[in-house]
Protein backbone atom coordinates (compact mmCIF):
# COMPACT_ATOMS: atom_id res chain seq x y z
CA UNK A 1 0.00 0.00 0.00
CA UNK A 2 2.84 2.21 0.95
CA UNK A 3 4.27 1.83 -2.71
CA UNK A 4 0.92 2.38 -4.14
CA UNK A 5 0.87 5.78 -2.18
CA UNK A 6 4.30 6.89 -3.02
CA UNK A 7 3.58 6.01 -6.88
CA UNK A 8 0.41 8.17 -7.22
CA UNK A 9 2.31 10.55 -5.13
CA UNK A 10 4.79 10.91 -7.97
CA UNK A 11 2.49 10.71 -10.77
CA UNK A 12 1.32 13.61 -9.20
CA UNK A 13 4.00 15.79 -8.82
CA UNK A 14 4.96 15.05 -12.56
CA UNK A 15 1.06 15.88 -13.15
CA UNK A 16 1.42 18.97 -11.56
CA UNK A 17 5.01 20.18 -12.88
CA UNK A 18 3.61 18.97 -16.15
CA UNK A 19 0.32 21.50 -15.83
CA UNK A 20 2.78 24.08 -14.86
CA UNK A 21 5.15 23.64 -17.81
CA UNK A 22 2.04 23.50 -20.00
CA UNK A 23 0.74 26.85 -18.05
CA UNK A 24 3.76 28.59 -18.14
CA UNK A 25 3.52 31.45 -21.11
CA UNK A 26 6.69 33.12 -22.87
CA UNK A 27 7.34 35.90 -20.62
CA UNK A 28 7.57 32.96 -18.07
CA UNK A 29 9.41 30.70 -19.90
CA UNK A 30 12.18 33.79 -20.95
CA UNK A 31 12.90 34.29 -17.46
CA UNK A 32 13.46 30.26 -16.91
CA UNK A 33 15.59 30.04 -20.17
CA UNK A 34 17.73 32.98 -19.52
CA UNK A 35 18.14 32.13 -15.58
CA UNK A 36 19.48 28.51 -16.47
CA UNK A 37 22.45 29.95 -18.65
CA UNK A 38 23.29 32.25 -15.58
CA UNK A 39 23.68 29.53 -12.75
CA UNK A 40 24.97 27.00 -15.24
CA UNK A 41 27.81 29.76 -16.25
CA UNK A 42 27.69 31.70 -13.03
CA UNK A 43 31.36 33.59 -14.18
CA UNK A 44 29.68 34.55 -17.59
CA UNK A 45 28.51 37.89 -17.96
CA UNK A 46 25.01 38.14 -19.39
CA UNK A 47 25.92 40.73 -22.25
CA UNK A 48 28.90 38.55 -23.26
CA UNK A 49 26.62 35.28 -24.04
CA UNK A 50 26.76 36.98 -27.48
CA UNK A 51 30.10 35.83 -28.49
CA UNK A 52 28.99 32.52 -28.44
CA UNK A 53 31.49 29.49 -26.60
CA UNK A 54 34.11 31.90 -27.18
CA UNK A 55 32.07 33.43 -24.00
CA UNK A 56 32.92 30.25 -22.09
CA UNK A 57 36.78 29.30 -22.91
CA UNK A 58 38.76 32.44 -22.37
CA UNK A 59 41.61 31.11 -24.53
CA UNK A 60 39.24 30.38 -27.61
CA UNK A 61 38.01 33.92 -27.07
CA UNK A 62 41.72 35.59 -26.93
CA UNK A 63 42.23 33.69 -30.83
CA UNK A 64 38.60 34.46 -31.93
CA UNK A 65 39.18 38.60 -30.82
CA UNK A 66 42.93 38.25 -32.77
CA UNK A 67 40.89 37.20 -35.84
CA UNK A 68 38.26 39.70 -35.93
CA UNK A 69 41.09 42.55 -34.89
CA UNK A 70 43.46 41.34 -37.77
CA UNK A 71 41.35 40.40 -40.84
CA UNK A 72 37.60 38.78 -40.28
CA UNK A 73 37.04 36.90 -42.87
CA UNK A 74 33.53 37.85 -43.44
CA UNK A 75 34.94 41.58 -45.00
CA UNK A 76 34.78 40.60 -48.51
CA UNK A 77 30.80 39.78 -47.87
CA UNK A 78 30.38 43.45 -46.25
CA UNK A 79 31.76 45.06 -49.52
CA UNK A 80 29.69 43.15 -51.77
CA UNK A 81 26.31 43.51 -49.65
CA UNK A 82 26.92 46.79 -49.68
CA UNK A 83 26.88 47.13 -53.57
CA UNK A 84 23.93 44.83 -53.51
CA UNK A 85 22.11 47.24 -50.83
CA UNK A 86 23.27 49.99 -53.05
CA UNK A 87 22.32 48.85 -56.44
CA UNK A 88 18.81 49.62 -57.87
CA UNK A 89 16.17 47.01 -59.04
CA UNK A 90 14.56 46.58 -62.36
CA UNK A 91 12.23 48.75 -61.50
CA UNK A 92 14.56 51.76 -60.23
CA UNK A 93 13.95 51.18 -56.40
CA UNK A 94 16.53 50.08 -53.87
CA UNK A 95 16.62 48.18 -50.96
CA UNK A 96 16.28 51.57 -49.01
CA UNK A 97 12.87 52.17 -50.83
CA UNK A 98 11.35 49.15 -48.98
CA UNK A 99 13.21 47.90 -46.03
CA UNK A 100 13.29 51.76 -44.92
CA UNK A 101 16.67 53.31 -42.67
CA UNK A 102 19.50 50.52 -43.00
CA UNK A 103 20.31 51.04 -39.10
CA UNK A 104 17.21 50.28 -38.06
CA UNK A 105 16.68 46.82 -39.88
CA UNK A 106 18.06 44.37 -37.14
CA UNK A 107 16.47 45.54 -34.83
CA UNK A 108 13.12 44.68 -36.55
CA UNK A 109 13.05 40.97 -37.30
CA UNK A 110 11.63 38.60 -36.77
CA UNK A 111 7.86 40.03 -35.73
CA UNK A 112 4.57 38.57 -35.56
CA UNK A 113 2.20 39.67 -39.04
CA UNK A 114 -0.95 39.37 -37.99
CA UNK A 115 -2.60 40.12 -41.18
CA UNK A 116 -0.06 37.02 -43.12
CA UNK A 117 -0.39 35.31 -39.63
CA UNK A 118 3.15 34.49 -40.07
CA UNK A 119 6.82 35.19 -38.88
CA UNK A 120 8.79 37.94 -41.26
CA UNK A 121 12.74 37.32 -41.07
CA UNK A 122 15.09 39.88 -42.37
CA UNK A 123 15.79 37.37 -45.05
CA UNK A 124 12.13 36.74 -45.99
CA UNK A 125 11.91 40.55 -46.16
CA UNK A 126 14.57 40.99 -48.18
CA UNK A 127 13.51 38.74 -50.69
CA UNK A 128 9.78 40.26 -51.02
CA UNK A 129 11.93 43.19 -51.87
CA UNK A 130 14.47 41.79 -54.69
CA UNK A 131 10.75 39.85 -55.88
CA UNK A 132 9.02 43.09 -56.31
CA UNK A 133 11.85 45.20 -57.69
CA UNK A 134 13.42 42.62 -59.57
CA UNK A 135 10.30 39.81 -60.61
CA UNK A 136 12.24 37.20 -58.71
CA UNK A 137 14.31 36.70 -55.39
CA UNK A 138 17.43 35.13 -54.43
CA UNK A 139 17.69 32.46 -56.87
CA UNK A 140 20.74 30.04 -57.68
CA UNK A 141 22.18 29.57 -61.30
CA UNK A 142 19.51 27.33 -61.62
CA UNK A 143 17.06 29.74 -60.94
CA UNK A 144 16.36 27.50 -57.54
CA UNK A 145 15.23 29.62 -54.70
CA UNK A 146 18.82 30.12 -52.61
CA UNK A 147 17.74 32.04 -49.22
CA UNK A 148 20.30 30.42 -47.05
CA UNK A 149 23.78 31.72 -48.36
CA UNK A 150 25.16 33.62 -51.06
CA UNK A 151 24.44 37.40 -51.79
CA UNK A 152 21.35 37.26 -50.07
CA UNK A 153 23.81 36.03 -46.88
CA UNK A 154 26.38 38.55 -48.32
CA UNK A 155 23.26 41.10 -48.24
CA UNK A 156 22.89 40.01 -44.44
CA UNK A 157 26.33 40.45 -43.58
CA UNK A 158 26.44 44.31 -44.73
CA UNK A 159 22.86 44.91 -42.94
CA UNK A 160 24.60 43.34 -39.59
CA UNK A 161 27.18 45.44 -39.47
CA UNK A 162 25.41 48.86 -40.01
CA UNK A 163 22.95 47.47 -37.00
CA UNK A 164 25.73 46.61 -34.49
CA UNK A 165 25.52 47.58 -30.74
CA UNK A 166 21.60 47.26 -30.97
CA UNK A 167 20.09 45.22 -28.69
CA UNK A 168 17.03 42.28 -28.58
CA UNK A 169 14.06 43.61 -28.39
CA UNK A 170 11.19 40.62 -29.64
CA UNK A 171 7.66 41.97 -28.14
CA UNK A 172 6.47 39.17 -26.00
CA UNK A 173 4.18 36.99 -28.12
CA UNK A 174 0.41 37.57 -27.19
CA UNK A 175 -2.62 36.01 -29.34
CA UNK A 176 -1.99 34.47 -32.43
CA UNK A 177 1.74 34.82 -31.90
CA UNK A 178 1.85 32.45 -29.77
CA UNK A 179 1.25 29.92 -31.67
CA UNK A 180 3.92 30.39 -33.61
CA UNK A 181 6.37 30.89 -30.57
CA UNK A 182 4.82 27.92 -29.02
CA UNK A 183 5.77 25.88 -32.86
CA UNK A 184 9.04 27.01 -32.49
CA UNK A 185 9.77 26.36 -28.48
CA UNK A 186 8.36 22.63 -29.57
CA UNK A 187 10.96 22.48 -32.59
CA UNK A 188 13.80 23.29 -30.04
CA UNK A 189 13.43 20.81 -27.31
CA UNK A 190 11.93 18.05 -29.81
CA UNK A 191 14.11 15.13 -30.39
CA UNK A 192 14.36 13.97 -34.26
CA UNK A 193 16.52 11.98 -36.48
CA UNK A 194 18.09 8.98 -36.54
CA UNK A 195 20.29 10.44 -33.85
CA UNK A 196 17.28 11.12 -31.57
CA UNK A 197 18.84 14.93 -30.66
CA UNK A 198 17.00 17.88 -30.21
CA UNK A 199 18.19 21.55 -30.64
CA UNK A 200 18.30 21.53 -26.80
CA UNK A 201 20.11 18.17 -26.39
CA UNK A 202 23.66 19.98 -27.56
CA UNK A 203 22.87 23.93 -26.59
CA UNK A 204 21.11 23.69 -23.31
CA UNK A 205 21.43 20.19 -21.60
CA UNK A 206 25.12 19.94 -22.88
CA UNK A 207 26.50 23.70 -23.71
CA UNK A 208 29.87 24.26 -22.47
CA UNK A 209 30.44 20.60 -22.89
CA UNK A 210 33.19 19.68 -25.89
CA UNK A 211 31.59 17.58 -28.96
CA UNK A 212 34.86 16.20 -30.72
CA UNK A 213 37.27 19.68 -31.08
CA UNK A 214 34.62 21.83 -30.55
CA UNK A 215 32.58 23.19 -27.81
CA UNK A 216 29.01 23.29 -27.78
CA UNK A 217 27.88 26.89 -27.54
CA UNK A 218 25.16 27.64 -25.43
CA UNK A 219 21.36 28.87 -26.93
CA UNK A 220 21.55 32.01 -25.20
CA UNK A 221 22.73 34.51 -27.45
CA UNK A 222 22.69 32.01 -30.45
CA UNK A 223 21.41 34.10 -32.81
CA UNK A 224 23.33 37.56 -32.40
CA UNK A 225 26.05 37.05 -34.89
CA UNK A 226 24.81 36.00 -38.31
CA UNK A 227 25.10 35.73 -40.83
CA UNK A 228 28.31 33.88 -39.67
CA UNK A 229 31.42 33.16 -42.09
CA UNK A 230 31.84 29.10 -40.65
CA UNK A 231 35.20 28.04 -41.18
CA UNK A 232 33.72 24.47 -42.13
CA UNK A 233 31.67 25.80 -44.23
CA UNK A 234 33.84 28.04 -46.63
CA UNK A 235 31.32 31.30 -46.76
CA UNK A 236 29.14 32.87 -44.81
CA UNK A 237 25.86 31.79 -44.71
CA UNK A 238 22.35 32.54 -42.74
CA UNK A 239 20.92 31.47 -39.37
CA UNK A 240 18.89 28.99 -41.41
CA UNK A 241 21.30 27.43 -42.88
CA UNK A 242 22.85 26.49 -39.28
CA UNK A 243 19.43 25.02 -38.66
CA UNK A 244 19.61 23.02 -41.79
CA UNK A 245 23.35 21.92 -41.04
CA UNK A 246 22.25 20.78 -37.52
CA UNK A 247 19.62 18.41 -38.90
CA UNK A 248 21.77 17.16 -41.04
CA UNK A 249 24.17 16.32 -37.90
CA UNK A 250 21.46 14.13 -36.80
CA UNK A 251 20.57 13.01 -39.92
CA UNK A 252 17.18 14.24 -39.51
CA UNK A 253 14.91 15.74 -42.15
CA UNK A 254 15.92 19.31 -43.67
CA UNK A 255 13.34 21.86 -44.32
CA UNK A 256 14.21 24.94 -46.71
CA UNK A 257 15.46 28.16 -45.51
CA UNK A 258 12.43 30.40 -44.64
CA UNK A 259 10.46 27.37 -43.78
CA UNK A 260 7.66 27.56 -41.35
CA UNK A 261 9.96 25.73 -38.85
CA UNK A 262 12.64 27.74 -39.22
CA UNK A 263 11.12 30.58 -39.20
CA UNK A 264 9.23 29.97 -35.84
CA UNK A 265 12.40 28.43 -34.98
CA UNK A 266 14.33 31.51 -35.16
CA UNK A 267 11.37 33.64 -33.36
CA UNK A 268 11.31 31.42 -30.52
CA UNK A 269 15.57 31.82 -30.33
CA UNK A 270 15.50 35.35 -31.11
CA UNK A 271 12.68 35.98 -28.09
CA UNK A 272 15.01 33.80 -25.53
CA UNK A 273 18.37 36.07 -26.53
CA UNK A 274 16.21 39.79 -25.42
CA UNK A 275 18.23 41.78 -24.02
CA UNK A 276 21.25 40.25 -25.76
CA UNK A 277 23.54 42.64 -28.29
CA UNK A 278 23.29 42.42 -32.33
CA UNK A 279 27.34 41.79 -33.00
CA UNK A 280 26.84 40.16 -36.19
CA UNK A 281 28.16 39.01 -38.78
CA UNK A 282 30.27 36.67 -37.34
CA UNK A 283 33.18 34.23 -37.95
CA UNK A 284 33.56 30.78 -36.50
CA UNK A 285 34.60 27.39 -36.98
Amino acid sequence: MKKVLTAVAVAMSLSVAAFSAVQAGPAEDLTAFQDHFKTAFKDVPFEDFKDGAYALDANLKAQWEEMESSFPPYEPDIDAGKTIWETPFKNGKTYADCMGDIKSIRTKYPYYDAEKDTIVTAEGALNACKTDGDGEGFVDKEGKPLLNKGKIAQLMAYIAMENRGGKINVATPEGKAVDWYEKGKNYYYAKRGQLNMSCADCHTNNAGKMIRADMLSPALGHVTHWPTYRSADGEITTLHNRFMGCNTMVRAANDKAQADSYKALEYFLTYMSNGQEWNGPGSRK
